[in-house]
C-alpha cells in the first residue's frame, strides 16, 4: 500500500551525527516519527538529547546526515526557516522575554504572520494599527485556551516557574507548528505543577493536532504521557520501545544506574 500524507513519518531523521572537535555529541541517531504522536528522548545527562533538538532546529549545523521533515530536507536551514515551515520549540532554561509582559511575550510569535511591511511599522499606517489590534486579539485569544488571558499584562519575570513554563509553551504554538519540540519542560517543577504540564501536554497535542517530541529527566511524566521512548547513550541509540519495554530493557536499566547497579537490581 502506498504511503499517504497522513501515514508517512512527520519527521524521518537518519544517521544524524554531531562532531565538536574530535568528539563526537550525536553518533548516526535515527528517528521516524509519525503524526501525532507524543514520543520521548530519554538518557542520562550529557547523553546528546539537547544536541539532537539543536541540530532538528538549525541551532548548530549538522556533521552527516538528513533531516526531512514533512518530506522536505531542513538539514541546514537557518533556525527561522525551521520554524516557518512548522517546528517550534521550548529550551531547558526558559527563554521568555523577562521584561515584556506575558501577553507581548506571545505576541512576538506572531509577528511572522502579521501581514505589514516594515514601511507601515515606521510610519505606523492604518494597516499597522489594524493588523496590530488584530494580533493582540489573537494572542488573547490564545491565551485564553492555557487560562493565562488574567496575567496577561504581568511581566514574564515575575511569574512563578510554573507559569512561566506555560507561557514559553504556549508561546510556541503560537507559531502554529506541526511538531513541537519540549526540552525538559518539568525541570524545576513541583509535583502539583508536574502533574498540571502533563494534562496539559496531553490537551495541547489533542488541541492543535500536533506531534510532539519530548526530552525530560522526570520519568514520572515520560512514562505517564509518552507512547513511545527512544533512549540515547554517549550519543547513539541504545533503545526503542513503549514505556514498558523500556522500563523493562537491562540496557537502559545500566545506562541510568550503572553496570554494577544494573546487575544487583536484576538479581
Amino acid at each position: 500500500m502506498a504511503e499517504t500524507n497522513a501515514t508517512r513519518p512527520i519527521l524521518d531523521i537518519v544517521d544524524l551525527t554531531k562532531y565538536f572537535g574530535g568528539l563526537s555529541a550525536v553518533k548516526g541517531f535515527g528517528l521516524s516519527l509519525p503524526r501525532g504522536v507524543l514520543w520521548g528522548l530519554i538518557g542520562p545527562n550529557g547523553a546528546g538529547k539537547t544536541t539532537v533538538f539543536n541540530l532538528v532546529t538549525g541551532l548548530v549545523p549538522l556533521s552527516a546526515g538528513s533531516i526531512l521533515f514533512q518530506d522536505e530536507q531542513i538539514a541546514g536551514l537557518e533556525p527561522h526557516e525551521v520554524t516557518r515551515l512548522g517546528i517550534a520549540r521550548t529550551f531547558q532554561n526558559i527563554r521568555l522575554f523577562q521584561n515584556l509582559s506575558v501577553l507581548d511575550n506571545v505576541r512576538i510569535a506572531y509577528h511572522p504572520h502579521a501581514g505589514y511591511g516594515l514601511a507601515d511599522s515606521l510610519l505606523r499606517t492604518r494597516r499597522f494599527a489594524a493588523k496590530e489590534s488584530e494580533l493582540t486579539e489573537q494572542a488573547l485569544d490564545f491565551l485564553s485556551i492555557f487560562k493565562l488571558d488574567e496575567i496577561a499584562g504581568e511581566i514574564a519575570k515575575n511569574l512563578p516557574y510554573g507559569e512561566q513554563r506555560r507561557v514559553e509553551i504556549a508561546r510556541a504554538l503560537a507559531c502554529k507548528p506541526n511538531l513541537l519540540l519540549l526540552d525538559e519542560p518539568a525541570a524545576g517543577m513541583n509535583p502539583r505543577e508536574i502533574i498540571e504540564l502533563m494534562d496539559l501536554i496531553h490537551f495541547i497535542r489533542d488541541k492543535f493536532s500536533l506531534t510532539i517530541l519530548l526530552i525530560e529527566h522526570q520519568m514520572r511524566v515520560v512514562m505517564g504521557i509518552c507512547e513511545r521512548i527512544t533512549v540515547m547513550d554517549f550519543g547513539e541509540v541504545i533503545a526503542r520501545g513503549t514505556p514498558k519495554e523500556i522500563q523493562d530493557n537491562p540496557i537502559v536499566v545500566e545506562a541510568y544506574l550503572g553496570k554494577g547497579v544494573a546487575s544487583r537490581a536484576a538479581g
